[in-house]
């Protein structure tokens, strides 16, 4: 008997992730077992249910699509990412791949398309939606690490969630509370991306964080 595919969907949206979840559901060997719609929950859901698939926005509070995928890609290889992005641009794409994403769909595709992406990337094959030619898979790929890189420069895991919180408006206690982590705690990683992204103020973070693909603007 074939494995049912089980997969968590993330997205900042209710009405589409239980779009997505009834979609999937109703596919034969596929199941949503849980969904978020906050990045940091996402990553906490990955963990203890170990998905086969999770399909994530590239924007999402909390930490974003990409910072995700590096995370998941490190801790759990074998958990299988599907990108959803309103980008179709190569930066973009690139640096999904880089970041481990098996496959990448734009939002503006059709259902089939990410149903197709889903059992692709189970099945451990790359797959970009139709509008970004095929062909260019491989040279994506190949191009990775020559790309401008969209992540923020030497720092850790934690000094690029605090970056997004502090981008996103969160106060310090806010920080401390979503990480999991003291208020003092928060302030001293909130000081050290600072200090090392050159950032002075406020409104710096959040152009920092726009320009870097962290937040969108929308």
């Amino acid at each position: 008997m074939q494995q049912t595919v089980k997969v968590i969907v993330a997205d900042d949206h209710d009405v589409v992730i239980h779009g997505l979840k009834a979609l999937l559901d109703g596919e034969p060997g596929m199941e949503v077992i849980e969904y978020a719609t906050d990045g940091l929950v996402a990553m906490q859901l990955v963990e203890r249910l170990q998905p086969h698939v999770l399909v994530v926005d590239m924007m999402m509070p909390g930490i974003n699509g990409l910072e995700i995928t590096r995370q998941v890609s490190r801790r759990h290889p074998e958990v299988r990412i599907v990108m959803l992005s309103m980008h179709d641009n190569e930066a973009y794409v690139t640096e999904a791949l880089k970041a481990g994403v098996m496959a990448y769909v734009l939002k503006a595709a059709d259902a089939g398309e990410l149903v197709t992406a889903i059992r692709e990337a189970a099945a451990g094959r790359r797959y970009l939606s139709r509008r970004l030619s095929e062909r260019a898979i491989e040279a994506y790929v190949e191009r990775c690490r020559e790309a401008d890189d969209l992540t923020p420069p030497d720092l850790t895991e934690r000094e690029r969630e605090v970056l997004q919180l502090v981008a996103e408006g969160r106060s310090t206690q806010e920080i401390a509370s979503a990480l999991g982590i003291s208020p003092r705690t928060a302030e001293t990683h909130r000081g050290n991306m600072t200090r090392k992204l050159e950032l002075k103020t406020q409104t710096d973070v959040i152009r920092y964080a726009i320009q870097h693909g962290v937040i969108s603007v929308t």
